[in-house]
């Protein structure tokens, strides 16, 4: 999807949240969003916000040697995740669909969003799992098993640190020899890297890789030969989040979107309101058979 003008102010709420994260020198702060508004004013908006996004946390890596100024807080939601785990487990194994209630925990999961609420509590994360068991789900439940069934290769893309112990339950709920889970190449913001999914026990479950880009979202044009093979191959996407959709919303592949609506840009483009719970079929996927279109390039 393009990036629409409402998010030009998320992207200066970002580039000082990370900038603070970072360090406490005000004049670091400032050179920061200095060098962001001037990178924002030159943006083409034909391109996805998250592509402005990774431009974003390089500035601040520019700026700063701070490593990955989000560190702490990722941990912090790995940690209340693990702790929530067993009960959110045991409502699935209980459930009279546990392939549902485990989409709905996978995307309850993605209330973790620093890019969007700069703190999330466990308080929230509690809250957003007992009202993904009520809420309505946006998207064709039997749709997407059918899916699952019928693909030989799934690529599994996850999203933010702490979300990705949720991911456990629906892969759980999945065959699993089928799956190959993808997360970032590198950190930015609190998105899920190699070191959350080694926390997130997903290496003893399914294959993982990285897609060899530090971009909050999967921009093609931005990842590794290695994970575009992997993408190009796929029979299935199963695409975690916000950045994901945005990156991936005009692909042709066979994707399932999973994630809460969370901005009013996000609901112009998918007609509905903010909170919503999606599992959202790309409706511009074209089975391989029936186009001559070209893959992701290497």
């Amino acid at each position: 999807m393009n990036t629409f003008f409402d998010c030009i102010p998320c992207f200066m709420r970002q580039a000082l949240d990370a900038a603070r994260r970072a360090t406490s020198d005000e004049r670091i702060h400032e050179a920061i969003l200095r060098k962001t508004l001037a990178a924002a004013s030159q943006m083409d908006l034909c391109q996805s916000p998250p592509a402005m996004g990774y431009k974003i946390h390089r500035i601040v890596r520019e700026h700063v040697d701070a490593g990955d100024p989000y560190r702490e807080v990722k941990a912090q939601s790995n940690q209340c995740a693990l702790e929530l785990l067993p009960k959110m487990q045991a409502k699935v194994e209980n459930a009279s669909d546990r392939l549902e209630t485990a989409i709905r925990f996978a995307i309850a999961g993605n209330i973790i969003d620093i890019a969007v609420k700069a703190d999330v509590s466990e308080v929230d994360v509690a809250g957003a799992f007992e009202d993904a068991l009520h809420a309505p789900l946006c998207g064709d439940v039997t749709a997407f098993a059918d899916a699952v069934a019928q693909a030989e290769r799934i690529l599994y893309l996850t999203d933010n640190a702490g979300e990705i112990v949720f991911d456990r339950l629906l892969i759980d709920e999945l065959p699993r020899e089928k799956i190959t889970v993808a997360v970032r190449g590198g950190a930015v913001i609190n998105d899920a890297t190699m070191e959350d999914a080694q926390v997130a026990g997903l290496p003893e479950r399914v294959r993982v890789i990285d897609n060899g880009a530090d971009v909050p979202g999967t921009l093609l044009s931005e990842c590794s030969p290695a994970f575009l093979k992997e993408y190009n191959e796929a029979d299935l996407i199963i695409a975690k989040g916000q950045g994901n959709y945005e990156t991936l919303s005009h692909q042709s592949e066979n994707i399932f979107f999973l994630f809460k609506v969370k901005c009013p840009v996000i609901v112009q483009d998918v007609g509905e309101p903010v909170g919503s719970m999606m599992l959202h079929k790309n409706p511009h996927y074209t089975p391989k058979n029936e186009t001559d279109a070209t893959p992701a390039q290497v």
